[in-house]
């Protein structure tokens, strides 16, 4: 492995591309699919899982019933079902927190504010499920949701080869109190929720990361409902000093090279032998007989860099640039970085933090902005679920204070009648 400096940002380039670039053959048969579900509906949809996951999917198979807590909680290991039950009892506490008050105040003159929220009627939570299960997925994605008071939370997840969900998301749909769970995927799942077919309802919104399909089909029916962001592959920014553990170091970059041959992973320090040592242990690894060996070897060997920081000033530009989604803050003391940090996802300071606990039972949400997005979005929140308003009732006193002023302006702007509803308030 060879380490690059934090000057030459020409061959960093690949670490700070940006933005949501699918392979135009993609849009072209999202657009497709998504067509395609608007004008059939039920039967389209049955179409697409027997070509992409049941050869023998029915409409039967579309709703898929969740059973009761007790007896969803045999389906899956004790252990499992602890865990889940662990990480939704975190996620709720760390949600619940965000909970806001509406604002409301008067003027000296009368006039009073507001500032309101409402929760969403409906939203659909995706939950991946190509290459494996991931309950944890509905966790993240449904419990803000019925926290901030969503009236319909739906689960839209791909059916196993046999037509069924797996029993650790049938566990944790029972788990999180999910209202509806289809057994769909892919593009047609997010046309059914966006565009509503016979047999699923459209929502407000939807949430939650995919493959590129999936993602592709968010951003095209972006404006029918509303998203929450478009999720590209894993990312990772590991910031070390010459007190970190390189086993640590390289522990994080294997981790998140292990979801996806796209991921983008790296480290930077102002410690060259830091830096040293992490490429020897890359350099005598044989990533490619670890599980998902293929995938990390790919991600190792295209999109992984070593970055050696001039300053404690280089490090933070490369945080800027990169925006990464996950930022792992493995030196001394994090209090003395955090400020300076603009551009993240999500921070796991300390060398006793590793990424894996956002993903599973820090209760903090793994649902984050990739791709750069981290410079002007954030990770799933409570927020994400409400909608809000502002709340205006003028007193006589302002209106008549206001008019003049208020009715210049409309007629500057060549809007004569917002200008007469002033006048005609105060008299004019």
């Amino acid at each position: 492995m060879n380490v690059l400096l934090a000057s030459d940002r020409a061959r960093l380039y690949p670490l700070y591309r940006s933005g949501w670039q699918p392979d135009p053959s993609v849009t072209i048969a999202v657009s497709a699919i998504l067509a395609d579900v608007r004008r059939r509906g039920d039967t389209a949809l049955v179409e697409y899982a027997r070509r992409f996951d049941d050869p023998s999917f029915d409409i039967s198979k579309l709703r898929v019933p969740i059973p009761m807590h007790d007896r969803a909680r045999t389906l899956v290991p004790a252990e499992i079902a602890d865990a889940l039950a662990l990480a939704k009892r975190r996620v709720t506490n760390f949600h619940s927190r965000q909970r806001r008050d509406d604002v409301r105040y008067t003027e000296e003159d009368g006039t009073t504010y507001e500032f309101r929220s409402r929760p969403l009627d409906a939203i659909a939570a995706y939950v991946p499920g190509g290459s494996a299960a991931l309950p944890s997925s509905v966790i993240m994605g449904v419990v803000p949701a019925k926290i901030a008071g969503v009236g319909r939370v739906v689960v839209l997840t791909p059916p196993q080869r046999d037509g069924r969900v797996h029993p650790a998301v049938l566990y944790a749909c029972s788990l999180c109190d999910v209202d509806e769970l289809y057994a769909v995927g892919g593009a047609h799942a997010i046309a059914a929720a966006a565009y509503g077919t016979e047999s699923i309802a459209a929502v407000e919104k939807i949430v939650g990361p995919g493959n590129v399909w999936v993602t592709e089909a968010k951003r095209s029916v972006y404006g029918v409902c509303a998203i929450d962001g478009l999720a590209g592959p894993s990312e990772v920014l590991v910031v070390a000093d010459e007190g970190a553990s390189s086993e640590f170091v390289v522990g994080e970059l294997l981790a998140q090279a292990e979801h996806d041959p796209l991921a983008r992973v790296a480290v930077v320090s102002e410690s060259r032998s830091l830096l040293d040592a992490v490429a020897q242990l890359l350099d005598l690894l044989d990533v490619g007989t670890l599980p998902r060996g293929e995938i990390i070897a790919r991600v190792v060997e295209r999109s992984c860099f070593l970055i050696h920081a001039a300053s404690r000033r280089e490090v933070f530009e490369v945080i800027e640039r990169f925006a990464p989604e996950h930022l792992s803050l493995q030196v001394r003391d994090a209090s003395e970085y955090l400020p300076f940090v603009r551009n993240a996802g999500a921070v796991f300071a300390g060398d006793m933090t590793p990424v894996a606990c956002g993903d599973y039972l820090a209760g903090t949400n793994h649902v984050l902005p990739t791709s750069g997005a981290a410079r002007f979005s954030s990770g799933l929140a409570l927020s994400d679920f409400v909608r809000t308003f502002s709340v205006v009732e003028n007193s006589r006193e302002r209106m008549i204070a206001d008019a003049a002023p208020l009715a210049a302006l409309a007629e500057f702007e060549g809007l004569s009648q917002h200008a007469q509803t002033a006048r005609m308030r105060s008299g004019q």
